[in-house]
C-alpha cells in the first residue's frame, strides 16, 4: 500500500482539523500522568495520597459520563470539546501555577483532579462521536489509526521528557504546557466547521431520561458491546491500582528505576503503540474484538515484570509488548462502535461503554492504595496478572465478541492481503 493512501483520511478537510486539534492537545496531556504523579508524591510520599487524587479524578468523571453522552448527542460535539478543553486549560493552568509557586497541597490538587474527571465526561463521548461525522465510513480504521499514531507518537517522548522536567524544574511546568495547548486546540477545532446540533436535531427533543434509556437500550441489545464493558470494567480497576498506583511507587524505590526513568518505561509503551500503529494503517482487522481481546492479555506482562524484576530495561521492555497490544484492541474497538452502533446515539452509547468500564477505577485504585500497606507488593502484582488474563480471556466465551466482522468494504487501495470485501459476520447488528 502506498502512504498516501495510508494517510487518505487526511484528505477530508474536516478529519484534518480534528486531527491537528487532538495532536496539539495530546502533546501536552501525555506528560501529565508522570507530572501530576509525582507532584503529588512530593507533597505526601505514600501510595494513598496518589489514590486520593486519581481515584476522586475517575469518580467525578463516572458520574458525570452519562449526562455528557446525552449532551453530545444533543449538540454540536465539537462545541461541546471546545467547552471541555477551555475548562481544562483552566484547571491545568490552575495546578501549574500552584506546583510552581511551591503552594500546592494534596487538597487543591484532588479538587482540580476532581473538576478535570468530571469534564473529561463530556470530552470522551463527543470524541468518539465525531470521527463519523469527518471522515468516510470506509477509512474509519484507517482515521482511528492515525488518531492513535499522533497519540502514541507524542507519547514515546511526553513521559521521557515529563520525567526530566519532574527532575530538573518541578512538575507544574509540564501541567503548565498541557494548559497551553488546550488552547491551541480551541482554536483548531473551529475550523472543523460542523453544524452546532446533531444530525438529528430536527426530530423532537425529549428528555434526557428519554435519551438516557434510547441510549441504554441500544446498549444492551449488542452483546458483544457490554461483554466487553464488563470484562474492562474489571481489568480497568486491576490495571489503574497496578500501574497508576503501585507503579510509580515501586519506581520511585527502585535504584533502577526512578523519576526519570518511570517516565522511560511509559515512553517505551508508547513506542510499541507507534510501530503497532503503522500496522494497523495497513493491516484490516476481519474480528476486531476476538484480535483486540487476544492482545490486552499482553498488559498482564509489566505487571509480571514489576512484581518480579523491577530494573529499567525488563520493565521497558514489558511496557513496550503492553503498548502495542493496547493499539490492536484500541483501533478495533472504536472502529466496532462506529461501525455498529448508529451516529445518532453513539456519544450516548459510548458514554455507556466508557461508565461501564471505569466505574470500578476509583475503587481499583483505593482498593490498591490500602492493599499496598497490606499485603506484599510482589505477591500483589503477580496475582493481579493472573486474574487480569484470565478475565480477558473470559470475554472470548461469548460468540458475538469473537465473530463480530465489520460492516462496511474498505477502499481496494487500502487493504492489504486480506482481501477487500466484507466478513460473512459482517452484517450490521441491530
Amino acid at each position: 500500500m502506498k502512504v498516501k493512501d495510508s494517510l487518505g483520511a487526511l484528505s477530508d478537510r474536516r478529519f484534518a482539523w480534528y486531527f491537528t486539534a487532538r495532536t496539539v492537545s495530546t502533546g501536552g496531556s501525555v506528560m501529565v500522568p508522570v507530572a501530576l504523579a509525582f507532584a503529588v508524591l512530593h507533597i505526601d510520599q505514600s501510595a494513598g495520597a496518589l489514590a486520593q487524587v486519581l481515584g476522586v479524578r475517575t469518580l467525578t468523571m463516572v458520574v458525570f459520563l452519562l449526562v455528557g453522552g446525552v449532551v453530545a448527542d444533543r449538540f454540536s460535539r465539537i462545541v461541546v470539546l471546545q467547552v471541555s478543553h477551555v475548562l481544562t486549560c483552566l484547571t491545568q493552568a490552575t495546578a501549574a501555577l500552584l506546583i510552581i509557586s511551591g503552594h500546592a497541597t494534596l487538597t487543591q490538587l484532588t479538587v482540580i483532579e476532581g473538576v478535570n474527571g468530571a469534564v473529561s465526561a463530556f470530552t470522551m463521548p463527543a470524541m468518539m462521536g465525531v470521527v463519523p461525522l469527518v471522515v468516510d465510513r470506509a477509512r474509519l480504521q484507517q482515521a482511528n489509526a492515525l488518531l492513535s499514531f499522533s497519540r502514541s507518537g507524542l507519547a514515546v517522548v511526553g513521559p521521557a521528557v515529563a520525567g526530566l522536567l519532574v527532575v530538573g524544574v518541578g512538575p507544574g511546568w509540564a501541567l503548565a504546557v498541557d494548559a497551553l495547548t488546550y488552547a491551541v486546540a480551541i482554536v483548531c477545532l473551529s475550523r472543523v466547521g460542523l453544524p452546532r446540533r446533531s444530525p438529528d436535531a430536527s426530530a423532537p427533543r425529549h428528555s434526557m431520561v428519554r435519551e438516557l434509556r434510547e441510549g441504554w437500550g441500544e446498549f444492551t441489545r449488542r452483546e458483544w458491546l457490554w461483554v466487553i464493558v464488563l470484562a474492562f470494567g474489571l481489568t480497568n480497576a486491576i490495571h489503574s491500582g497496578v500501574i497508576g498506583v503501585l507503579g510509580p511507587l515501586v519506581a520511585k524505590s527502585s535504584a533502577s528505576i526512578g523519576e526519570a526513568g518511570w517516565g522511560l518505561v511509559l515512553s517505551a509503551e508508547a513506542v510499541g503503540t507507534v510501530l503497532m500503529t503503522l500496522v494497523m494503517l495497513r493491516l484490516r482487522l476481519r474480528h476486531p474484538l476476538r484480535a483486540g481481546m487476544l492482545a490486552i492479555c499482553v498488559l498482564a506482562v509489566p505487571m509480571v515484570l514489576l512484581g518480579a524484576a523491577p530494573a529499567l530495561v525488563p520493565v521497558a521492555v514489558g511496557f513496550f509488548l503492553a503498548g502495542a497490544a493496547v493499539e490492536v484492541f484500541g483501533v478495533g474497538w472504536s472502529t466496532a462502535l462506529q461501525e455498529h452502533v448508529p451516529v445518532t446515539v453513539l456519544s450516548r452509547v459510548s458514554s455507556y461503554d466508557a461508565l461501564g468500564s471505569f466505574v470500578a477505577i476509583p475503587i481499583g485504585t483505593f482498593l490498591y492504595g490500602w492493599l499496598a500497606t497490606a499485603v506484599d507488593v510482589e505477591t500483589l502484582m503477580l496475582a493481579s496478572a493472573v486474574v487480569y488474563v484470565v478475565i480477558s480471556l473470559s470475554a472470548l466465551l461469548s460468540r458475538s465478541v469473537r465473530d463480530l466482522g465489520r460492516a462496511v468494504e474498505e477502499p481496494a487501495s487500502s487493504t492489504t492481503g486480506t482481501g477487500t470485501g466484507t466478513d460473512a459476520g459482517a452484517t450490521r447488528r441491530s
